[in-house]
């Protein structure tokens, strides 16, 4: 068997893993993580992998992609602590997004690409992505990767204000302390965003409660004016330079020391929601208990 017959196996026992530690049973989703090859967006080997024993990046020992399918995160801009994210987590909450053949994705924080690729294979040729990346560097390893491609288009800017035409998924990969106006307003009637929220901790936190007590991803499906909302994980993750502010920060910070985002049902906006019902309230939206 040659080197690219062995990589292929590899790849299909990673994509068997990284489902079964999500817990997600989702054969287009297994295809997606067992056909993308993660070599291919994260530039020339040895790469940085954050082993959290060492609580620091370890080089892969040579240039073999074999390192690179297990459930780490690898360094794309190491000196800043940006990585491409932990497998088993983008597995859940590609799953939660549940992105569908023909559908327009746009993906914030594409970083260079990886999972933006995943995103494009599920929505397939009939679909497309549009991938914002704010980081100029990665905006543009992510777009050399995507050359040539007919259903990803990448952009470099802010994702809170790059305008986009309406999405059937917003998936956002970065933390946040409000959603953007802009992200409810371009969901289409049916669509799925993917929201991480995180307090000014929630990016630094190691341990697995300190995570889940500072940062939260919820899953936001608009049905005509509403839009419902559920807690799908904890999540530590790199904030989202546009939509984040120090009162909201704040703000973010109270809700999660009190406690109750598992209980989150809705998002309103321009509502007038008892204070009682809010776990979060920012200017002209808040999240409630019903």
């Amino acid at each position: 068997m040659d080197r690219q017959g062995e990589l292929s196996i590899i790849r299909a026992a990673y994509a068997k893993q990284i489902l079964a530690a999500a817990r997600v049973d989702n054969a287009r989703l297994g295809s997606a993580f067992s056909t993308i090859r993660r070599e291919d967006f994260l530039g020339p080997g040895p790469w940085p992998i954050l082993r959290r024993f060492f609580r620091d990046y370890v080089p892969t020992p040579d240039t073999d992609p074999v390192y690179l399918y297990t459930d780490d995160l690898i360094g794309i801009l190491r000196e800043r602590r940006i990585n491409n994210g932990q497998p088993s987590l983008h597995a859940h909450l590609i799953h939660q997004a549940s992105p569908a053949a023909g559908e327009h994705v746009v993906h914030i924080g594409t970083g260079t690409g990886y999972y933006t690729a995943i995103l494009a294979h599920l929505v397939g040729p009939s679909g497309r992505v549009s991938g914002i990346e704010y980081e100029p560097e990665l905006a543009a390893r992510a777009k050399a990767n995507f050359a040539g491609a007919p259903n990803v288009e990448i952009v470099e800017g802010d994702g809170a204000l790059v305008p986009f035409v309406e999405a059937d998924v917003i998936y956002v990969n970065a933390g946040c302390t409000r959603p953007a106006e802009s992200w409810l307003d371009r969901l289409a009637d049916g669509g799925r965003l993917i929201l991480p929220m995180t307090s000014d901790q929630g990016f630094s936190a190691k341990s697995p409660e300190r995570v889940a007590s500072t940062g939260a991803v919820f899953r936001i499906e608009r049905r005509g004016g509403e839009y419902l909302a559920y807690w799908i994980s904890p999540v530590a993750i790199f904030p989202c330079a546009g939509s984040r502010d120090e009162a909201s920060e704040r703000a973010l910070a109270e809700a999660f020391a009190k406690g109750g985002w598992q209980k989150v049902t809705r998002l309103y906006r321009d509502q007038e929601i008892a204070e009682e019902r809010c776990w979060l309230r920012g200017p002209g939206w808040c999240l409630s208990y019903s």
